[in-house]
């Protein structure tokens, strides 16, 4: 079989499409890099929806945070604390064993069990916490003349926080917020890993490594292509989240803006 006959029978494999028999020996390194492709796509959608998703819910934890009202900081500060201070792993493990309890009593939640949706919930939790304890810490750092400036002009509200606040905020944040959604994307291989089943072999890119690791006994040629196609993913959020940065701070000299720096993760 030739490599681009392999690429159309098993390229879309982890979603459904193409041949449904995964390999079973001899595989071909083009077999190895087509299929742990292929789930890559798994890794991508959990990583882009949760970041939709995340940053919305994240801007209003960090604003409830920084509330005087304590209704508002005080749910803020738990969610943020809850989801930091506890690992992801054990975050999919007791969500996928509670929404399977919720399944049993309401059979019309059936879809929090599969990964598409329940893990994407988990994931979308996870981020929001992290990006909104982010958000804050640049809320706290906005410069004072900055708002003095916008009362001066006759800004109050909504007005104020969207026009002055609101992207201040993000132009302060932005590098530390590109870190986490590289972190983001990374986390993304914990889903099939830890608690949410894989149905009919369509798993993730480290669902696939794994499965060529065990059968072939080497994993010193699945896992690298795994590291292979992480680096390209990373570096793809790195360029996009550097437009957004450039964007955002186009109005500033040259000497003056930030950039978006890698910090490697090595531990959360």
């Amino acid at each position: 079989m030739s490599c681009i006959q392999t690429i159309q029978d098993y390229g879309l494999r982890s979603i459904g499409l193409g041949e449904r028999a995964i390999p079973k020996a001899d595989f071909t390194l083009c077999e190895q890099f087509t299929l742990i492709g292929s789930g890559m796509i798994w890794n991508i959608y959990f990583g882009i929806m949760a970041l939709i998703t995340g940053f919305f819910l994240a801007t209003a934890l960090a604003v409830g945070k920084a509330s005087t009202n304590k209704w508002l900081r005080k749910p803020s500060e738990w969610f943020i604390f809850l989801f930091r201070g506890s690992p992801l792993f054990i975050q999919f493990f007791f969500a996928y064993f509670f929404f399977l309890s919720l399944k049993q009593s309401f059979p019309f939640l059936d879809a929090l069990t599969s990964a598409w949706l329940g893990a994407l919930i988990v994931l979308f939790f996870n981020t929001a916490a992290y990006s909104g304890e982010i958000f804050y810490g640049a809320l706290r750092s906005i410069p004072k003349g900055d708002i003095e400036a916008a009362d001066a002009y006759g800004m109050t509200g909504w007005a104020r926080f969207r026009r002055i606040i609101w992207p201040t905020m993000l132009r302060l944040a932005w590098p530390a917020y590109t870190n986490e959604a590289i972190f983001l994307f990374h986390a993304t291989t914990l889903v099939f890993f830890s608690a949410f089943p894989v149905w009919q072999q369509r798993g993730d890119a480290l669902y696939y490594a794994g499965y060529f690791a065990d059968k072939t006994f080497n994993p010193f040629i699945p896992y690298p292509i795994l590291a292979f196609y992480f680096i390209l993913l990373s570096l793809a959020v790195i360029g996009l989240f550097g437009l957004v940065n450039k964007q955002l701070n186009r109005h500033l000299p040259t000497t003056k803006r930030s950039k978006v720096k890698l910090k490697l993760n090595l531990a959360r």
